[in-house]
């Protein structure tokens, strides 16, 4: 069973950007899709973006799109959340999943990091 653990996060200001990592280890990490969902306070978990098996297939929200960059590295067993032109919606706690199907439902991502913080000021 793979362990995920997400680091980088922190106060930035509007315009401004971050690199979350979410390290993995046990399993296999090139058999896993990975991806990127947030969750700000009140609301609900929400997909930010996924990349397949190949570190060149990426998929986004509407949201992030143009803005985030995902990357996977399978040699580091690392994939990472490149964040730019942050806005203060992007306020949140991200977490890092990992999933056998691709897709952008959290309901199928068995595998979680605990989170890491990212506030962004105006």
């Amino acid at each position: 069973q793979v362990q995920l653990v997400e680091s980088g996060g922190g106060l930035v200001q509007a315009g401004g950007s971050l690199r979350l990592s979410c390290a993995a280890s046990g399993g296999t990490f090139s058999s896993y899709v990975m991806a990127w969902f947030r969750q700000a306070p009140g609301k609900e978990r929400e997909f930010v973006g996924r990349v397949l098996w190949s570190q060149f297939d990426t998929f986004y929200a509407d949201s992030v799109k143009g803005r985030f960059t995902i990357a996977r590295s399978n040699a580091e067993t690392t994939v990472y959340l490149h964040m730019n032109s942050l806005k203060p919606d992007d306020t949140a706690v991200y977490y890092c999943a990992a999933s056998v199907r691709d897709g952008a439902d959290a309901e199928g991502y068995m595998h979680w990091g605990q989170g890491t913080q990212v506030i962004v000021s105006s």
